[in-house]
């Protein structure tokens, strides 16, 4: 919808400094703008019409009396209930905007107004009469909310970028948070690569007053799993939640259209969202490209799908500029092929349907599926499996069938399972390749998850963690920035309060049974599209990183950065550069290898580091001729 920047404390010229912060996140709103000064606060928007697309919508919004004031980033999809209820209490609306109800909300509830809240989002409310600012994030994190207190003044926004125009604002590189990073592939806490800036973790909100911070959690995921519905039973209940969070989700006064991949998720999605166009991007190399596929099931549902073959060049060539739109490396190749699919998306519509969550939520990801399988071997004693691990560990070769398996289930889930496809490097990798070696840091992110579920099964163990990790700081992170960029809302239907009601009462059987994922979702999907699509593994998004980074030209741009003087700073260049080599040749100690994620792990940190840290202050794409 749009995207925020402001500021409590004073400052010279505040009202251009608060429209310098402003510029650097025009791409998320640039229908219109709107600012808030007083002596104490300034509050800046940048908006993208989707609901009330009048004047009436425009923001900072102000409440009756003009005693409090609100930006906000989002969409509220339980606002006309609400509304209905503040109207009943006496409140006077001004527009049709979902936004006044969370100011009218605040008034009537305080505090509380968040329990009240379905939808996703990231806003402020300053009062003048208190000088009291309320800050609040949706309960899956779907929206960004950055914030940072630095001599005297409390910054905050949607991205972190905003913060590099303020006067009082110290860019400091955090670097104790670059050993998280390599394993992880992206920031796994609430801290960031700016030495001092921290997100709002969702399902938080705050109260800043008299130059102090107080954080409060408002909502935890239950997962217990105790529903005794049969499994038909389930299945419709999961089939009405979707198409009543499908109908919420599709509210706008402009035209939605959906992302659409070969996978159940988006293509169930787009089924019960019946709209108009669906949009795919893939690669040339055909097993990296989803585009057929999913132009045969847009088809049989008489939807049309525009598709898009991505570049290895133009790949390649945006990286730089969608470092500038993330705020902070992420390591994942599908955020820059998300870049290019909302590229497309934002140049018929304004609003996207997209899958995210469902795995989370319902039990799909392939790594579930380890701990019900080999169940044998798991009833082994854990000092055994643990020296079974150790050997394949030290003694036996790289790529030799069945080490891998050895050492993971020398380990326990809790030891082993950080969160989706990560562990990039393990500690002692990453202590090997940075100078200044890492603080063992993996289990101190993860042990606080696991310790919240202890005693359930693990699946929803695994579940939990990557709700709180993987979703958080790599799939909605990318969803949000990539979209934005393009000045495209992603509304996410899976990532839904009453949608998550249901999913954690889910049983495990109706979530897992191996090799099957998703079980009741593939059931509900199943019932209105084709077997094919509904039954169809899990791919995740296919990117041939690991087949160009073998080619010179490439290879060569990697080489690059990794002897530069910024990658001295940090590694041990020569064993980035023997990690590059055996990558392309194929070997390591005599075995076929692939260091693909290694090396897109570091590298896009360097691209990053180059761009906030190499240069002065990072300039927008839309201002440097990129």
């Amino acid at each position: 919808m749009c995207g925020f920047a402001g500021f409590v404390g004073d400052v010279e010229d505040r009202e251009q400094v608060l429209t310098d912060m402003m510029n650097t996140i025009i791409h998320r709103g640039p229908d219109s703008e709107g600012k808030f000064l007083d002596e104490d606060a300034a509050l800046g928007f940048r908006r993208l019409s989707i609901i009330d697309l009048s004047e009436e919508g425009d923001q900072p919004l102000y409440n009756e009396d003009r005693s409090k004031v609100l930006v906000f980033n989002g969409e509220i999809y339980n606002y006309q209930e609400l509304r209905e209820e503040l109207v009943e209490a006496g409140h006077i609306f001004t527009s049709n905007t979902d936004s006044e109800t969370l100011l009218h909300g605040y008034e009537q509830w305080g505090e509380t107004l968040v329990d009240k809240l379905r939808g996703m989002y990231a806003f402020v409310i300053w009062d003048r009469e208190k000088k009291r600012l309320f800050g609040a994030r949706d309960i899956f994190g779907i929206k960004p909310f950055y914030y940072a207190q630095m001599n005297g003044t409390l910054m905050f926004g949607s991205e972190i970028k905003s913060f590099l125009e303020h006067p009082k604002f110290d860019k400091v590189f955090n670097e104790a948070a670059l050993g998280n990073y390599l394993s992880f592939q992206f920031v796994p806490t609430n801290e960031t690569f700016f030495k001092g800036v921290f997100c709002l973790q969702p399902g938080h909100f705050f109260v800043y007053e008299n130059e102090e911070m107080k954080i409060t959690r408002y909502f935890e995921p239950n997962f217990t799993g105790d529903s005794k519905k049969s499994f038909e039973e389930i299945v419709e209940d999961v089939q009405k939640a979707m198409e009543e969070s499908v109908e919420k989700h599709k509210i706008s006064d402009v035209e939605v259209a959906s992302y659409l991949s070969s996978g159940v998720d988006s293509s169930y999605l787009t089924y019960l969202g019946q709209v108009d166009r669906t949009f795919t991007v893939g690669f040339d190399e055909g097993k990296y490209s989803e585009i057929q596929d999913a132009k045969e099931f847009a088809a049989s549902i008489n939807m049309q799908n525009d598709a898009k073959v991505i570049t290895p060049e133009e790949y390649w060539d945006k990286l730089s500029d969608i470092q500038y739109y993330m705020d902070e490396p992420v390591a994942d190749p599908a955020a820059i092929a998300l870049y290019f699919l909302s590229e497309e998306a934002s140049k018929k519509v304004k609003v996207v349907l997209s899958g995210e969550g469902s795995d989370e939520l319902f039990g799909g990801y392939n790594i579930y599926c380890e701990p019900l399988e080999h169940t044998g071997f798991n009833k082994l004693p854990m000092f055994f499996r643990r020296f079974l691990g150790k050997f394949a560990e030290y003694c036996l070769p790289r790529g030799m069938k069945g080490r891998g398996f050895l050492m993971r289930h020398g380990k326990t889930l809790e030891e082993r399972y950080f969160a989706n496809a990560t562990n990039i490097f393990t500690e002692r990798e990453a202590n090997k390749i940075l100078k200044k070696g890492c603080e063992p840091g993996i289990q101190k992110v993860t042990r606080p998850l696991y310790d919240r579920v202890n005693g359930k099964d693990p699946v929803t163990k695994m579940q939990y963690v990557d709700l709180h990790l993987w979703l958080v700081h790599d799939i909605l992170m990318k969803g949000d920035k990539m979209g934005m960029a393009n000045s495209l809302e992603v509304r996410v239907p899976f990532l839904d309060k009453k949608v998550l009601e249901l999913a954690q009462n889910l049983p495990l059987d109706y979530k897992v049974r191996a090799p099957k994922t998703k079980v009741a979702l593939r059931g509900a999907a199943e019932k209105v599209i084709r077997s094919k699509t509904a039954e169809k593994k899990k791919l995740g998004f296919p990117i041939p990183t690991r087949v160009w980074l073998k080619e010179d030209k490439y290879y060569n741009i990697v080489k690059e950065m990794f002897t530069s003087e910024a990658a001295r700073k940090f590694f041990n260049t020569d064993l980035l550069v023997k990690m590059l080599d055996n990558h392309k040749n194929g070997k390591n100690t005599n075995e076929k290898t692939d260091n693909s994620r290694k090396i897109w792990t570091v590298y896009i940190f360097l691209v990053w580091y180059d761009r906030f840290f190499e240069h002065g202050k990072p300039i927008h794409p839309a201002m440097n001729g990129r």
